[in-house]
């Protein structure tokens, strides 16, 4: 075969490409998502070209496999697509700074409370745990949580106007 006669393969494609494409992209409404449908449409007329000769109509395989496609790509979640370009994205990142900047205030503050007091806030707040499982936690009971609860919020409300649990 001479080299610079395309191969029959060659030829499907270029007899096809142009009307495949505007079909699917007319479908997906974006260009990168049809070319990625045309292009496995073309691979599976490779992988299948003993289907593709015995089929009646090369135009009408063809359609009907980028269908296929196109309904796979559609059933797909969201979150399987590929986006080979930025736009419609959002690229920002959330700022964290308020975050950090509260993590050390509350850390700031926790250090200026007593070692038990830091404890039934730590337990209430920070994991969650009711009064009854904080004084099973901590080996004291009832009454003491919430009192060490009451005036280490006291005390926090003192050393900062604005900090509240």
């Amino acid at each position: 075969m001479n080299a610079s006669q395309p191969s029959a393969f060659e030829k499907l494609i270029s007899s096809h490409e142009k009307w495949l494409h505007a079909y699917v992209e007319r479908v997906v409404n974006d260009r990168h998502a049809a070319e990625d449908i045309v292009q496995e449409t073309f691979l599976r007329a490779w992988l299948h070209a003993d289907r593709l000769r015995m089929s009646g109509s090369v135009h009408g395989w063809l359609r009907v496999v980028a269908r296929n496609l196109l309904i796979d790509r559609i059933r797909m979640p969201v979150t399987h697509h590929e986006f080979a370009g930025t736009d419609g994205l959002e690229l920002t990142q959330d700022d964290h700074a308020d975050i950090v900047h509260y993590r050390m205030e509350v850390t700031r503050l926790l250090r200026n409370v007593s070692e038990e007091h830091r404890a039934v806030l730590l337990h209430r707040y920070l994991y969650g745990r009711s009064v009854q499982e904080t004084a099973r936690a901590l080996g004291v009971p009832e009454g003491t949580v919430k009192s060490r609860q009451h005036y280490a919020l006291e005390s926090l409300r003192r050393t900062s106007g604005e900090f509240t649990l």
